[in-house]
């Protein structure tokens, strides 16, 4: 916990500190522009002016701070991939998180509690051991656990729902959870302090182009110069993409959740099911989480469907029977930006001066600040970071895809 919590409160008086500056005109130039005012931009510029001294930043966001996918999010950490490659950079972005509040000096509600993954068949059983020894050899704390120790860690998970009886686990020992909207906050703050320039409700419409480079933004607000671009609008990128002529296989699906009415604390770890397609994680305020897939058709909508609550609540009661009365509180979507082998496209885009950090599909808050801090360097240096090579746009083009398809129980 900061010391300044005791410092001042020890003392009469506390310094008044206003977190964002209040709004401005836009300039007629900047040296960069990040397109998205969520988690992924904010820490970008965040990380742009800490280690690399870029503060002639803006970052323009067409309607509030991280009032997009990161508001929309479930807020599970976590690192337990299928590939070398997701798995070092989600482990290195899990240990970012974990100095977040220090760093930030703000409390972003950082939770470690595990994550607890059911295998329900034989080949999930064999696929789990796979995966917990590609983990434990990049950097993971995750293993394989069998039934008796799913419930001393969970009991009041029925271990043998309808036809699916669970046979064994993957516990990943790293899950964790943080409050979304704390974590754009904080990086906020933070880049402000610094310079950045946080605008809201300013929307870019167009683009400006000279000899293979974005030379210039047209918003709602006038036309912006600038020296670079990075775009980070999660599910709304194949828009912004499409009016500059970039191909990518991105395709966009709405992925609903929803909470209940809060409980006594009964569920510590988070808990999913390959088969089921179903995770359940209770919250700090004790309400209860439920998540599922994406819906199977692409569409650029928030709104939440009757359909997918009966489906999903039905396999959460699966799980949990004793949850069949709860009360349903709130449900929504938000737009998941999917790729084909469901891993990131981040770096360089056919233009000299323009930047992607897009196809994050369902876990896109989970690497916010390790995908500042790398898009950050690429973006000062011009050199594309080792850890994010393998996720550039030009793999889809020579055969390189980083396939995660499958590393999440829930969601594919």
């Amino acid at each position: 916990m900061p010391f300044s919590l005791l410092k001042y409160g020890l003392s009469n008086e506390y310094p008044v500190e206003v977190d964002l500056p209040p709004p401005k005109e836009l300039k007629s130039h900047y040296d960069v522009i990040i397109i998205g005012g969520g988690g992924h931009g904010l820490a970008i510029a965040y990380y742009l002016a800490k280690y690399h001294g870029v503060k002639n930043v803006a970052v323009l966001e067409k309607s509030y701070l991280g009032g997009g996918n990161t508001a929309r999010n479930t807020a599970v950490i976590r690192s337990n991939y299928l590939t070398s490659e997701g798995v070092k950079f989600y482990a290195e972005s899990v240990r970012m998180f974990k100095d977040l509040s220090n760093e930030f000096d703000f409390n972003i509600m950082y939770s470690e509690r595990g994550q607890l993954t059911l295998a329900h068949t034989d080949s999930t059983v064999r696929a789990f051991r796979q995966r917990a020894e590609v983990n434990k050899h990049f950097g993971g704390r995750t293993e394989m656990i069998d039934r008796q120790q799913i419930k001393e860690l969970v009991p009041s998970l029925n271990l043998d729902p309808g036809y699916l009886p669970v046979l064994a686990g993957l516990w990943h020992i790293d899950g964790a959870t943080a409050r979304h909207d704390a974590v754009a906050w904080g990086y906020a703050k933070e880049a402000a302090k610094r310079g950045v320039e946080i605008h809201q409700l300013t929307e870019v419409q167009d683009f400006v182009i000279e000899k293979n480079k974005v030379t210039a933004v047209k918003t709602n607000r006038g036309t912006v110069r600038c020296g670079c671009i990075v775009q980070a609008i999660a599910g709304a990128s194949s828009i912004l993409m499409n009016k500059l002529n970039i191909r990518a296989p991105i395709h966009t699906y709405p992925l609903q959740a929803m909470v209940t009415q809060p409980f006594k604390p009964f569920l510590n770890p988070l808990v999913s099911s390959s088969a089921l397609h179903c995770y359940v994680q209770q919250t700090s305020r004790g309400e209860i989480v439920f998540g599922g897939g994406s819906d199977p058709y692409p569409l650029y909508n928030t709104r939440s469907t009757l359909d997918l609550k009966e489906s999903l609540l039905a396999h959460a009661i699966e799980m949990f029977p004793f949850m069949a009365n709860a009360k349903l509180m709130r449900q929504w979507a938000g737009i998941t930006d999917m790729t084909p082998d469901y891993s990131p496209i981040m770096g360089h885009s056919p233009y000299d001066n323009y930047y992607l950090d897009a196809g994050w599909g369902t876990w896109g808050f989970k690497a916010t600040p390790i995908c500042g801090k790398t898009m950050a360097e690429l973006v000062a240096t011009g050199r594309t970071p080792e850890m994010i090579k393998p996720f550039e746009l030009e793999r889809f083009s020579c055969f390189q895809q980083v396939n995660e398809m499958g590393a999440t129980a829930a969601s594919h």
